[in-house]
């Protein structure tokens, strides 16, 4: 399972719980690369949740802005809670995007929404929190690629090793 390129941009993220959880998704769904802005993150690092040590694979880097060192053809794509935003069933995602996501505590600035090529906004009733938020947008982009996960040793390789159970036929 690999996307063409995939970078999950977070804006000052609040909790090192969230960002250690955006790393689980970034590594269980195979993102490039997660950058973030601010320093509220870095301050509270110590307490990261990256259970799965994505972060020895994936870079997680500090920037000064979302929106700069972006690779050509890289799509930006605002993920929130933004009036006049598409719902995510409707979106067709890009190969090459930037996926970023607002802090927990606030949004995603107007100047980065004017930028974006696509806004896009979970259809909940109340708003999820960023790991989760994470973790839809990035099922959903798998659930519409062509590549279809449908294999007993990919269980095999990402199941937990307690886990020895099977399907009776």
């Amino acid at each position: 399972m690999k996307n063409k390129h995939v970078v999950i941009g977070l804006t000052n993220p609040k909790s090192p719980t969230n960002v250690g959880a955006v790393m689980r998704a970034a590594g269980c769904y195979q993102v490039d690369e997660v950058v973030y802005t601010g320093v509220r993150y870095a301050r509270a690092a110590k307490f990261n949740t990256d259970t799965k040590d994505a972060s020895l694979n994936i870079p997680l880097t500090s920037v000064d802005s979302l929106l700069e060192n972006i690779s050509e053809g890289t799509k930006i794509i605002c993920v929130d809670l933004i009036e006049g935003a598409t719902p995510l069933p409707e979106f067709e995602h890009p190969d090459k995007a930037l996926y970023i996501f607002g802090p927990e505590d606030g949004t995603i600035a107007q100047n980065v929404i004017n930028q974006a090529d696509g806004v896009v906004y979970v259809p909940t009733v109340g708003c999820m929190n960023l790991a989760a938020s994470v973790n839809v947008l990035l099922y959903d982009r798998l659930a519409k690629s062509d590549y279809t996960i449908a294999s007993d040793e990919l269980i095999k390789k990402s199941r937990d090793t307690n886990n020895k159970v099977k399907v009776k036929n």
